[in-house]
């Protein structure tokens, strides 16, 4: 019976079907020569091109040749705040004359000004903003992806980013996991009742938006100068009870015990990690909490130390990688930028980095993506390159040659085959 969709003459597929403990290399289960078919959004063939059925090929199928590029599964981005007005370049400006983020932020900036425009926008209008973001990212080869609030900062608001999160999930190519991150800042009006915020997010916003259905899980930013443990622990605990998953912005800025928490607390995933410690490192481990590396943040904002990932794939955390795409601290949806870093600055191989930044921050999401099988979602990438090492290594390149999602070609980029 003809497929859909035959995808053949690539240099390998990588299956992405071991766990966070095997060396990635075999983690990544390479077929060398491998075919790949697609029948009713799912793959239905994935073995020896030599082996494909006589009657693969029909009248309707879409035959790809990859041209000896490799396969692999869509890449699952599993850190952005890709929905927001406005743009904040003079700040980046500042930033590169010596301003600080603190001097930054207290001159009406920051994290305040976004949430200003924000406010002001409507849903339609966030989700027009948001839609070339997405269709950057699935360009590069992004098939599903975690979004958050945290620009309303109000019930109100919180509740209307949420919505265009909701509807941008509806009128793009690419599954969107919605997060609730009421707790990224405490906001102006209430600077001076931080404790009144805190309840507003733990007794009215987290409530609302799990009863509405609105988000998945409930992040909170919990760092030196954000929110301290015991307010993350209230906001976390109430989302817990109210049946969200929890994540955590963690050791960003500073060691104070957010590591400690989100293994206390069940956490899916911890993302930033830049300060983490040995015991924090052990921590995540013995609890199973999942950690996201942001490295385009890192270098966004001239920071060091870069997350240590060496030391976390060592103890046997799983890592995950992410764009973090925001106005304020990681305007890019360069994914292979993002890989290119882990391998120069986090200290991962590239093996390392593309289990990252597809089964990886699939785990770390909870979703079943990242990794191709038979019976499983048809969401490939063919690349324009034989292996996946040449991805961190050609730094910044983009070479996403043909996406599809759901069995469809939602992106064709027009590339050169590598040599």
């Amino acid at each position: 019976m003809p497929y859909d969709v035959v995808i053949r003459g690539t240099s390998e597929v990588l299956r992405v079907s071991g766990s966070p403990r095997d060396p990635a290399e075999v983690a990544l289960a390479p077929l060398p020569g491998a075919a790949l078919a697609i029948a009713q959004e799912r793959i239905a063939y994935l073995g020896p091109e030599r082996d494909l059925p006589p009657d693969a090929v029909g009248p309707s199928t879409r035959v790809i040749d990859a041209g000896g590029g490799f396969a692999g599964p869509g890449f699952v981005d599993p850190h952005t705040h890709l929905v927001f007005a406005g743009e904040r370049s003079r700040e980046f400006e500042l930033r590169n004359r010596g301003a600080t983020y603190l001097e930054i932020a207290q001159a009406g900036g920051g994290i305040a000004s976004t949430v200003m425009a924000t406010r002001a926008a409507s849903v339609e209008e966030l989700v027009a903003l948001a839609k070339p973001r997405v269709r950057r990212l699935v360009e590069h080869g992004v098939t599903a992806l975690e979004a958050k609030s945290g620009y309303g900062l109000s019930l109100e608001h919180e509740l209307k980013m949420l919505r265009a999160i909701r509807r941008l999930s509806e009128e793009v190519p690419a599954e969107i996991v919605p997060t609730l991150l009421c707790a990224h800042a405490v906001p102006e009006e209430h600077r001076g009742s931080r404790e009144r915020y805190v309840e507003l997010c733990a007794k009215e916003i987290v409530p609302a938006a799990a009863r509405e259905g609105l988000a998945r899980a409930c992040d909170a930013f919990t760092d030196q100068g954000a929110f301290t443990v015991a307010e993350t622990r209230a906001i976390l605990g109430a989302a817990r009870d109210a049946g969200l998953e929890l994540r955590l912005h963690a050791d960003q800025l500073a060691s104070i015990g957010a590591v400690d928490l989100a293994a206390e607390l069940g956490a899916r995933c911890v993302d930033h990690l830049e300060q983490v410690t040995g015991a924090g490192i052990a921590a995540l481990a013995r609890a199973d909490v999942s950690a996201v590396l942001i490295p385009t943040s890192t270098l966004f904002l001239r920071m060091r130390p870069y997350a240590p990932g060496r030391k976390l794939r060592d103890a046997g955390v799983n890592v995950a990688l992410g764009t973090n795409l925001n106005p304020g601290s990681a305007m890019s949806e360069s994914v292979p930028l993002a890989l290119g870093l882990a391998c120069l600055e986090n200290g991962l191989s590239p093996a390392e980095a593309y289990w990252a930044f597809t089964r990886g921050a699939a785990i770390a999401l909870g979703i079943p993506g990242g990794r191709l099988e038979v019976g499983g979602p048809a969401d490939v990438v063919v690349f324009s390159c034989p292996s996946y090492r040449h991805l961190p290594y050609h730094l910044g390149i983009n070479h996403a040659r043909l996406v599809l999602r759901r069995g469809r070609v939602v992106a064709e980029n027009e590339l050169p085959q590598c040599e």
